[in-house]
């Protein structure tokens, strides 16, 4: 470790609850876009089996609606690197809030099923911002002693968006007698529940301008004052803010030319780092986590349950996701990014290998034997549970940190992309393969969670402790 390196490392660690609560405060607003993101990605849910009626639309072209968002997802997480480069990250917080405002309107009052899909793409770009930009804010604010913890505010947004929108989505059917087209404030009760949205997207855009520019791109333009006078604010007085500066800006330095050709190399198109990073990204996707999120009341009322029954087990299972994510952002910094990992893979096997064998019995007057419905709903929170406590967290702390600062925006971006494509491509399958065989869909699912087990052992390095300026 460099002697600046040093200093940076017991600056931060010397911060004082004054500063410490001040970060807290930047983390949570930055982490908002989390909320968002988790709110819009799960408040479909509510809408999926009325869009189906309303429209009157089969399983594949269901699952290109509710999966289009994820386009715009991957091209906002592509580009928001670069976008952030240039005119900053708060700015970029206050696009994705305008975007995130706008496609609610839409996607609330739509006139036909294609606007409707525009609207969500719009959104799923305002994601995929979001998704970039936040960790990657939080990890430039956030002294080294406590990034882990703080980037796990991210995750912990997303999940309380999540649970907030199941919550909301139950709340509004009940009001509508338990039909999603039921009349609220003159609209389907659907449509309610993509609006509200906009709620959460003006107080993001609100937030944005109370919270300062990150001191990396601050001293990336020349503002080496101000980048001072951020640094001292959240790492305390203690650290040598000359000695600070210095590092970043060599770092910076490199940043400053970082190009997607920057990240080429290697035997096989990109350099291993990114492969890395794209194989966490993928991986964290194809274990099916989102089908819970996107599709669990049409699942659960595939198997028998009754519509309210199923939309109050999408609720428990958001606040299990919650849960598992304390309890990620309590031991990520004591136990290590890598651990947590490898606890959740094995914890995934078991609850989605019981998913799919409580599946693969038929159906007794249109529901699962009483034993095998108690067994996939119980295997179902475990495995979110699992989840949540590992993969959901580490894997955007493991995106903030893991690569070298010279083309860290540009690999961050591609990793992101890849996320939101394998998140496309669960989402778009899952209504098909689920028609087709759905413990065979869980089996799949569960051989991905298997597969991750010695992809992590083998070429996931710890970041646990280090500074940004220390990846190489």
């Amino acid at each position: 470790m460099t002697s600046t390196a040093q200093a940076s490392q017991s600056g931060a660690g010397a911060a004082q609850p004054d500063h410490l609560g001040h970060v807290i405060f930047i983390t949570a607003a930055a982490a908002m876009g989390g909320f968002l993101f988790g709110y819009d990605s799960a408040v479909i849910n509510g809408a999926v089996e009325a869009i189906r009626d309303r429209y009157d639309i089969g399983s594949a072209a269901l699952a290109q609606v509710i999966a289009i968002a994820l386009i715009g997802c991957a091209v906002g997480a592509a580009t928001a690197g670069r976008i952030a480069d240039r005119i900053g990250r708060i700015r970029c917080m206050q696009i994705s809030a305008a975007l995130f405002t706008v496609s609610a309107i839409g996607s609330a009052l739509p006139f036909t099923l294609w606007d409707l899909a525009f609207w969500r793409v719009v959104g799923g770009f305002a994601i995929g911002m979001a998704s970039v930009i936040g960790p990657a804010y939080i990890a430039e604010v956030a002294p080294p002693a406590y990034r882990g913890r703080l980037g796990s505010f991210q995750q912990a947004a997303i999940v309380i968006g999540i649970a907030v929108s199941q919550l909301v989505n139950w709340g509004l059917l009940n009001a509508a007698d338990g039909d999603q087209r039921g009349k609220i404030l003159g609209l389907e009760a659907w449509q309610v529940m993509l609006g509200v949205m906009v709620v959460p997207a003006v107080l993001y855009g609100l937030l944005s301008f109370a919270i300062p520019e990150s001191p990396r791109f601050l001293i990336s333009v020349g503002k080496h004052a101000r980048a001072r006078r951020i640094l001292e604010e959240v790492e305390g007085k203690g650290v040598d803010l000359d000695a600070r500066v210095i590092e970043i800006e060599t770092a910076m330095h490199s940043e400053e030319k970082s190009r997607f050709k920057d990240l080429l190399g290697g035997s096989f198109f990109f350099k291993p780092i990114v492969w890395i990073g794209i194989g966490l990204s993928v991986f964290q996707q194809f274990v099916g986590i989102n089908v819970a999120f996107y599709y669990s009341s049409t699942l659960w009322q595939s198997v028998g349950v009754d519509p309210t029954d199923s939309f109050l087990y999408s609720f428990t299972t958001s606040i299990i996701n919650i849960v598992g994510t304390v309890i990620a952002i309590i031991f990520v910094d004591r136990v290590g990014r890598k651990p947590l990992a490898l606890i959740g893979s094995v914890g995934m096997v078991i609850g989605l290998a019981l998913e799919a064998w409580a599946f693969s019995f038929d159906l007794v007057d249109g529901k699962l034997p009483q034993t095998q419905g108690w067994v996939a709903l119980i295997a179902a929170h475990v495995f979110v549970l699992f989840f949540a406590l590992s993969w959901g967290v580490v894997v955007w702390v493991f995106l903030g940190e893991m690569f070298p600062s010279r083309f860290r925006a540009a690999a961050l971006g591609v990793a992101a992309a890849a996320q939101w494509i394998a998140n496309w491509a669960i989402t778009a399958s899952f209504p098909s393969l689920a028609e087709w065989n759905l413990a065979g869909t869980y089996v799949i699912y569960t051989l991905f969670a298997a597969l991750s087990i010695p992809f992590v052992l083998k070429y996931v390095k710890e970041t646990k402790g280090k500074a940004l300026e220390e990846m190489g």
